[in-house]
């Protein structure tokens, strides 16, 4: 999948949660993530990620580290 593809699906989740209480929201960017991802665009994700996450919303950068790193 391309990383612009990613980084717009995060984003989009990100937008929805957005709409919650904030320690809600970041808990719902990783939930959605770690259970919907497969690891394959979670690795894809952190590549991202590990190189400044440009064009995430920040609640997807807080949420990162809550998201589980595939090995």
């Amino acid at each position: 999948m391309s990383p612009d593809k990613l980084v717009y699906m995060a984003n989009q989740i990100a937008k929805f949660m957005e709409t919650k209480p904030h320690a809600e929201g970041v808990e719902g960017v990783a939930s959605h993530i770690n259970d919907f991802w497969e690891p394959r665009m979670r690795r894809q994700f952190f590549e991202i990620i590990d190189t400044g996450g440009e064009g995430l919303r920040p609640l997807v950068l807080e949420a990162s580290e809550k998201i589980k790193r595939p090995q």
